[in-house]
Parts: C-alpha cells; sequence; structure tokens
C-alpha cells in the first residue's frame, strides 16, 4: 500500500472514531446510560440514538452524522487507491 494513502485512510480512520465518541458523549449528556463495557457492540444503536435525537431536535441528523460517514467513506476510499497504487 502506498505510504501517502495510508497515512490518509489512517487519518480519515481517526476521525471516524472521533465522530463516535463524540456521539457517545452527546448523548449521555441527554440522559442515555452508556455501556462502556460493551461500547464496541452497542456504538451503532448510540449513533442511531444520536441521530434520532438531533432530527427531533432540529430536523436534521447532526453534524458528527456527517463527519463520521466522510470519514469512513474516505478512508475506503484512499485505503482502496493505496492498494490499486501498490
Amino acid at each position: 500500500m502506498s505510504t501517502p494513502f495510508l497515512v490518509l485512510a489512517l487519518i480519515s480512520g481517526a476521525v471516524g472514531v472521533v465522530s463516535l465518541i463524540a456521539v457517545t458523549a452527546y448523548i449521555s449528556e441527554r440522559g442515555i446510560k452508556i455501556n462502556y463495557f460493551l461500547w464496541r457492540m452497542m456504538v451503532f444503536k448510540y449513533f442511531n440514538d444520536y441521530v434520532t435525537m438531533t432530527k427531533k431536535e432540529t430536523g436534521r441528523p447532526g453534524v458528527w452524522y456527517y463527519t463520521f460517514l466522510v470519514g469512513m467513506i474516505l478512508a475506503f476510499v484512499f485505503m482502496a487507491i493505496g492498494i490499486a497504487v501498490k
């Protein structure tokens, strides 16, 4: 894998993880109990709760929704380009 694309893929993946942590903090502040022991299995349930909450509050998914989507899509694209270039 080409090194620049690997670095970009890792950065994009890190952005996705940061957005998941921010989503967890957001819903925790609004009263949903977080099970940190099973966080890796429950993170997408928490993500769905975040989208539901923000749609109810503003009519649109929150900013972390789009940050997660863009980060994960870019990580996949950079990884695919890096593998194809090699």
